[in-house]
């Protein structure tokens, strides 16, 4: 029952978040019986939108023996600062909100208002002031934990789907008036994710 409910909800948070998103090609893949367009760009660290979009692909059917080109991904310190990200600002957040942090943060680098690069978009200020609080007060620097990890697998094998969230806040906490005139797309745990 919990994996069903887990299942929905990270589906609603994908929905929710995700952006479209151009990459360049990197390397070719031979389809095998069992592969899905999920499970090989959550092997290769890319979307099922930029596999589909690369390909062109109107669907998500492949077929065993297919040759995909697949699009260039991130790189692995790239991925550890995003998980250190995820881990220092969702520490304690359900593992759907974990992925959405990760998203986030995705669809700014996707989004011509921000930054290209995830290190770009992490370490940002605006007004003088850095984006996201753990760059500030350093916690930063802390070793992501593996859900933290695998929570931006996810949010990688799902980038470019949904309506686009670009901040997150938690409620309880903001003292932004800016913030919370922003359109809410979804809240998970403590966190509001918004356009």
């Amino acid at each position: 029952m919990w994996k069903k409910r887990f299942a929905a909800t990270i589906m609603m948070c994908i929905l929710f978040l995700g952006t479209g998103l151009a990459v360049n090609a990197a390397t070719v893949y031979t389809v095998q019986s069992g592969d899905s367009l999920y499970k090989i760009g959550k092997t290769y660290g890319v979307s099922v939108q930029s596999i589909q979009s690369t390909n062109q692909l109107y669907t998500t059917m492949i077929y065993p023996g297919q040759q995909l080109t697949i699009p260039s991904a991130i790189s692995e310190d790239e991925k550890d600062l995003l998980a250190r990200l995820v881990y220092a600002e969702a520490k304690g957040e359900p593992y759907a909100g974990k992925v959405a942090v990760a998203l986030v943060v995705l669809n700014r680098v996707d989004h011509p208002d921000f930054p290209n690069t995830i290190r770009e978009v992490i370490y940002s200020k605006d007004g003088g002031y850095y984006a996201f609080t753990p760059v500030a007060n350093g916690q930063i620097n802390i070793a992501a934990d593996s859900e933290s990890k695998m929570a931006v697998e996810e949010a990688l094998a799902f980038r470019g789907q949904g309506s686009g969230s670009l901040y997150f806040y938690n409620p309880a906490l903001t003292t932004s008036t800016w913030i919370l005139s922003r359109p809410v797309t979804i809240t998970i745990g403590n966190h509001v994710f918004a356009k």
